[in-house]
């Protein structure tokens, strides 16, 4: 009995694993170089059409309809280079939903030599839709500047 207990902890563990190695590949890599190269089409196609988001410091909740046009605005006047690093403290999933939370680095470079580096924590809910992870649901904060470089490299890099 207690062999059978531990193949099946085994076998749920390596399904989970693989289950974000996925994720990784259709939602978070796609996210990051979007996001890194201000390319608004790429970083919104792994958002679900059925989007809520929060960045909750600023206290509003958008559609994806309303973030694209946010992101877009943002793309087209921004002029620094962006450096975004997530690493998690939590991945929950089954074979079609899941929840990460982690820690964000935000790094960026303006053209006039000036840089800065600000950290956050996120919170996001993903689905499988048509066999394709998306992101449905995305909150983030800096939690009042209480996240750091600390909390940071403590929380596990995306493999």
């Amino acid at each position: 009995m207690r062999i059978l207990l531990l193949l099946l902890i085994i076998s749920s563990s390596a399904v989970a694993q693989n289950v974000q190695k996925e994720i990784n590949e259709q939602v978070w890599k796609p996210f990051i170089k979007g996001f890194n190269e201000g390319n608004t089409l790429l970083f919104m196609n792994v958002h679900s059409k059925d989007l809520v988001r929060s960045s909750r410091d600023s206290k509003q909740v958008l559609t994806w309809d309303q973030y694209n046009k946010q992101t877009e605005d943002w793309n087209s006047r921004r002029t620094a280079s962006y450096n975004i690093v997530l690493r998690f403290t939590e991945r929950i999933n089954n074979d079609s939903q899941a929840i990460d939370v982690g820690i964000y680095q935000t790094s960026w470079s303006a053209p006039d030599g000036k840089k800065g580096v600000s950290y956050g924590r996120f919170h996001v809910v993903l689905r499988k839709e048509d066999s394709t992870w998306k992101i449905l649901v995305d909150t983030d904060s800096r939690e009042g500047g209480t996240i750091g470089e600390q909390q940071f490299l403590a929380a596990t890099p995306m493999e």
